[in-house]
């Protein structure tokens, strides 16, 4: 991996991981808890690939493992992000650039019901039977709503500052500055019923040239 990419995927993991411990753990939402570094791992996984997914998966998961109140054995979560870093990095797009939101919200969906599972199962080897007392069907389903709402707003900027980081400095200025609103157009514009301020723009201009050839017409008519 290479620096720039070290650098910027341990500054959003430890930001996640905070945020995370001291804020969304916090919440006593019902079910399971909103996880914003299974997110991060997602974004960078589906940026730079399988195989950095799988290493920053591994090193968030260490991280949430040995960071308080970690109740569990380390390496238990680091091998489940590991795992869902690898398989999100084998689905990235080719451009980066998300064109529909439909998969990258299957994709969230199935990362946040597959690590819950895994989680579960890997606990279940090593004697932790908690996910049963709670019910593995109530997780499920408030893990995978939770990621889903919250997705949309981490995500996409996540990306969007991975290609940053990956542009060269000439490539930015020549046109790169723009990535973040490519990734964020693509999964905010197709399938949620949103529209980005650039295309409302573009609506407004095409009507006003509308009505300026109607006012022309009129006048022609006018003349004649």
């Amino acid at each position: 991996m290479r620096f720039n990419r070290v650098l910027l995927s341990t500054t959003l993991v430890v930001v996640a991981l905070v945020v995370q411990v001291s804020v969304l753990a916090r919440l006593q939402l019902p079910g399971a808890v909103p996880d914003l570094l299974l997110l991060t791992v997602l974004g960078l996984a589906l940026v730079y690939g399988h195989m950095a997914g799988a290493f920053i998966g591994f090193g968030a998961g260490l991280l949430a493992d040995l960071a308080p109140p970690a109740d569990h054995a380390a390496g238990r979560y680091a091998l489940v992000l590991c795992v869902i870093g690898y398989l999100a990095g084998l689905v990235k797009p080719d451009s980066g650039q998300l064109k529909s939101a439909t998969g990258p919200m299957l994709v969230v969906v199935a990362a946040a019901v597959g690590s819950t599972l895994l989680y579960a199962g890997v606990g279940a080897l090593v004697g932790d039977t908690a996910a049963r007392h709670v019910g593995l069907g109530s997780l499920l389903f408030t893990a995978a709503v939770y990621d889903l709402l919250l997705a949309p707003f981490t995500v996409p900027l996540i990306m969007g500052l991975a290609r940053r980081a990956e542009n060269d400095p000439l490539a930015e200025s020549s046109g790169g500055g723009g990535s973040g609103t490519d990734v964020a157009s693509g999964w905010l514009s197709s399938g949620t019923g949103l529209r980005i301020g650039r295309q409302r723009g573009g609506l407004r201009v095409k009507a006003a040239r509308t009505r300026a050839s109607r006012a022309g017409r009129i006048k022609g008519v006018k003349r004649l």
